[in-house]
């Protein structure tokens, strides 16, 4: 049986709106409302990696334990690896690590029951997942991130070669391809604890700081990743899947109750 522990790294920085993991959401702050649908589905430990002491005093008023990581860290992979360095220094407490975005309000944690299993039945370093794009025009879109991998029709799970912002990959001879879909990546990641660690002591890669996804710096590095592709990722189908703007913020109050 895998030791696991859900990481919900969060801090206070956002310059598209200000203050979010402490925003009312109905009753409930934002990072509670998250801790709570985490805690309801995902087993093992969960750990708030919070960037400001606010979000630590905040995680204690509901009940959750909370570190205080340094606000200057890069990234969320970042932020998560040093709170486990704090809860588990030697790398003997767990053995896989869920990455949980803070800000995922309407994120169903269930997809990370999948991963998990995934890794443990694959022994991969990390598991993710995607969707299939419905339209031409996402596949265009530079922001919206695509995963290289070969899977043939009817299969929903395989290994990744490459993620990139580039519509790819290329059907030259679209008559003799029999599977032509592109998959979205949806940044939502599970770790083998020790290919966490491993990832975040590598140096930043030469494809990782072209393309500006972390994730190519543990494929440069010969570490394996598999996705999953999922039908849906929300909890409730109209509501946005996380909160980054003022408009994503009024249009969840509809809906998260």
């Amino acid at each position: 049986m895998s030791k696991i522990i859900t990481m919900i790294p969060v801090r206070m920085a956002s310059t598209r709106l200000p203050n979010k993991p402490l925003l009312d959401i109905n009753g409930k702050t934002l990072i509670q409302r998250v801790y709570e649908n985490v805690k309801a589905c995902v087993p093992g430990d969960i750990v708030i990696a919070a960037g400001d002491q606010v979000i630590v005093d905040e995680a204690k008023k509901f009940g959750a334990k909370a570190i205080l990581t340094d606000p200057s860290l890069p990234s969320g992979t970042d932020r998560i690896s040093a709170a486990l360095k704090e809860l588990d220094p030697d790398g003997s407490k767990y053995d896989i690590v869920v990455n949980f975005q803070g800000d995922g309000l309407n994120v169903d944690p269930k997809i990370n029951l999948s991963l998990i299993d995934m890794i443990e039945r694959t022994n991969c370093d990390i598991a993710t997942c995607g969707m299939i794009f419905k339209n031409e025009k996402d596949v265009l879109d530079p922001s919206m991130v695509k995963i290289c991998m070969g899977l043939r029709d009817g299969e929903r799970e395989g290994r990744c070669l490459y993620f990139t912002r580039a519509p790819a990959p290329y059907i030259r001879n679209p008559e003799k391809c029999d599977n032509k879909d592109f998959y979205h990546h949806i940044g939502i990641y599970v770790f083998k604890a020790s290919s966490l660690q491993k990832m975040v002591s590598l140096p930043v890669g030469v494809l990782e700081q072209r393309e500006s996804l972390e994730q190519l710096r543990a494929l440069e590095n010969g570490m394996t990743i598999r996705a999953l592709v999922v039908d849906n990722m929300k909890l409730v189908d109209e509501a946005p899947a996380d909160i980054n703007t003022p408009e994503e913020y009024e249009e969840a109050l509809k809906w998260i109750k």
